[in-house]
């Protein structure tokens, strides 16, 4: 057996609370040898939740933390505030050294925050950001920034641009991932200053740059990595959760009209199942906070155990392919 490696899972955080980490830990588990996991948190409650989902085991610690920082709290509280937080201390442990990365469904405000101060920036990177995958017609993109950074600077889009070019390659296995910046148009007339000088940075550099993508394209297979700023890709991907909301509430209401619209939900039963799995967004939860001196992933606040289970998953990736080392050795290539 290879060395270990060691994840801290703020268990505290999220709009299920400790149950969910702590049953996706032991999925965890069970499906990979070489993973240790520390549960961080309020040792009492964690303790009850791992007798009750699978008790003591060899590779599962309980590491505790006195205080939570509550969804609605602003960064900088969090920040001064709650130093002795089941997400603080779930970063300290990366920092120490004593964990390899960190996963959270909490405030991704204070995540950010927390874990910029606590780790620190990469150097060559002004700024961290928020890239998660996302579904497409034959496979899945991989999208930044979707929320960190409102506005952004076109090295910044570069800087972004190359991180997600590594995080593509490790989680799809593609070599030279296709590099896009979201536009307003494909031509070379269309678009702000900024992503115009984006553009020229990354036509001059050795990644893999295909152009400009428009909204439309997204779910295409044009690009494996999408690169904008923060305001515009959350406002896309809070409109692409709206349309798969609104995709199946159509669905439902077409299906159960009337008796002869549940007989034919009925024996479309097995399309509907594969079409659920297809979109399941659950399998692409993990959003990577890249540009960090360290690896922290972030969970959708909302995740069950098989969305959380996917973000440890990612955690894993990450490591193993030691991402910070990765980004930085491209860094030192392109200033070269």
């Amino acid at each position: 057996m290879g060395s270990r490696t060691v994840i801290s899972l703020d268990a505290m955080s999220g709009d299920h609370g400790a149950e969910v980490v702590v049953r996706a830990a032991f999925a965890a588990l069970r499906k990979h040898d070489n993973v240790c996991l520390c549960l961080v948190g309020r040792a009492a409650e964690l303790e009850q939740l791992v007798a009750r989902y699978g008790g003591t085991h060899e590779r599962l610690s309980i590491v505790p933390a006195t205080e939570v920082v509550e969804m609605s709290e602003a960064p900088t509280d969090a920040l001064r505030r709650k130093k002795d937080s089941s997400m603080r201390i779930a970063i300290n442990l990366v920092s120490e050294g004593r964990a390899a990365a960190c996963v959270s469904a909490g405030n991704t405000g204070a995540l950010m925050a927390t874990a910029k101060f606590v780790l620190k920036m990469l150097p060559g990177i002004d700024r961290p950001a928020i890239l998660a995958g996302l579904p497409t017609m034959r496979g899945s993109i991989h999208m930044l920034d979707l929320g960190a950074n409102a506005e952004c600077t076109a090295e910044q889009l570069f800087q972004f641009a190359l991180m997600g070019s590594i995080v593509a390659a490790d989680l799809s296995g593609k070599a030279s991932p296709r590099i896009a910046l979201l536009n307003i148009g494909a031509e070379d007339t269309k678009g702000n200053q900024t992503v115009k000088e984006a553009a020229q940075l990354l036509e001059a550099s050795s990644l893999n740059y295909v152009g400009y993508i428009e909204g439309n394209e997204l779910f295409s297979e044009r690009a494996d990595v999408v690169v904008t700023d923060g305001f515009t890709g959350n406002v896309a991907l809070k409109s692409m959760e709206g349309i798969a909301g609104l995709t199946r509430f159509y669905l439902k209401r077409a299906f159960t009209r009337n008796w002869l619209a549940k007989l034919q939900a009925f024996l479309a039963a097995p399309v509907l199942k594969r079409l659920a799995a297809d979109t399941d967004t659950r399998r692409y939860n993990g959003a990577t906070l890249v540009g960090l001196n360290g690896i922290v992933i972030k969970s959708h606040g909302g995740a069950d155990e098989l969305a959380f289970l996917h973000a440890i998953e990612t955690a894993v990736i990450e490591v193993e392919n030691q991402l910070p080392d990765q980004i930085g050795r491209l860094l030192r290539k392109e200033a070269a």
